[in-house]
């Protein structure tokens, strides 16, 4: 089910049964895989894929231009796997030309309010709790959870397996 107030761009790729809530925004180099609920308010932009069987929250941003200063209008992307869950008001942000691209994993919790800045990988399996925010560069390995109200300092990795105290 698209709703008829979703603005989608006759150029994305939207797979079968996905549903698009009211007044989202899907632009032209988005690709949606099968079975994903897009929920109303969301921003899909820039070069995003994602993947299958995903519920995206209200009021969620993904794939716009990195907060970056070296970042120059390059086409860079946003990449996000299989099962994943982004609720409300999380923003991620599309890579810069150091890596090109900013990816989030299979099978991860992204909590309210959070955010993945550029060139973040983020492994399968990973929870970001409520408010986390993880500055650019960062890798967190699978499993790895970091809980409420954290803040990740750029170019950090966190290995799989690891947890992060809330605050």
């Amino acid at each position: 089910m698209i709703h008829k107030t979703a603005i989608i761009d006759p150029k994305a790729k939207i797979s079968t049964n996905v549903s698009i809530g009211a007044y989202t925004l899907i632009g032209p180099n988005v690709e949606l895989e099968e079975n994903s609920v897009i929920q109303s308010h969301v921003s899909i932009v820039g070069h995003t894929k994602i993947g299958k069987n995903n519920k995206i929250y209200s009021f969620a941003s993904i794939g716009n231009d990195p907060q970056d200063l070296k970042f120059n209008g390059e086409k860079t992307t946003v990449e996000i796997g299989d099962h994943t869950t982004i609720r409300e008001f999380v923003t991620i942000n599309r890579g810069t030309s150091d890596r090109w691209v900013t990816k989030v994993g299979s099978h991860c919790l992204i909590m309210a309010y959070s955010h993945i800045a550029h060139d973040c990988i983020i492994g399968n399996h990973c929870i970001l709790s409520n408010s986390v925010q993880v500055a650019g560069h960062v890798t967190l390995g699978d499993y790895a959870w970091i809980a409420g109200v954290s803040a990740v300092h750029q170019f950090v990795h966190i290995g799989q397996h690891s947890y992060i105290a809330g605050g």
